[in-house]
C-alpha cells in the first residue's frame, strides 16, 4: 500500500537550516504531483510548497525564497530545504502525494525553532 515517510525535522535555532525528506513507496511516484503543508499549534493544516511532476513549483508567501521543494524520481523522494528559519515556521510538516482531497499522506514531522 501507499506510504510516504518523512524525516529530517528537529530542533534548530532562528536563522538555521533544515532539509526534510519525504520516502514514498507503494506509488507511481512519477506521476504524483507533490506538497508540503504544515500544521502549527492552534492552527488549520497550510500549504507550504508543492511541486508537478513537471518539476514547477509554488510556495506560501510566507516561505518564499527561504524554503525550496526539490524532487528525485529515481529515489522516490522529494525534499525540502528550509533555510532561515524563524519561530513561525515551528510546525508539524506533512508530505503529501496527490492532493489534499483523495492523496496520500506522511506521519508528518516536528520541526521546532527556537533559541
Amino acid at each position: 500500500q501507499a506510504q510516504l515517510v518523512e524525516s529530517g525535522g528537529g530542533l534548530v535555532q532562528p536563522g538555521g537550516s533544515l532539509r526534510l525528506s519525504c520516502a514514498a513507496s507503494g506509488i507511481r511516484f512519477r506521476i504524483y504531483a507533490m506538497g508540503w503543508y504544515r500544521r502549527a499549534p492552534g492552527k488549520q493544516r497550510d500549504l507550504v510548497a508543492a511541486i508537478t511532476t513537471g518539476g514547477s513549483t509554488n510556495y506560501a508567501e510566507s516561505v518564499k525564497g527561504r524554503f525550496t521543494i526539490s524532487r528525485d524520481n529515481a529515489k522516490n523522494t522529494v525534499y525540502l530545504q528550509m533555510t532561515s528559519l524563524k519561530p513561525e515556521d515551528t510546525a508539524v510538516y506533512f508530505c503529501n502525494a496527490g492532493g489534499v482531497e483523495l492523496g496520500y499522506w506522511g506521519q508528518g514531522t516536528q520541526v521546532t525553532v527556537s533559541s
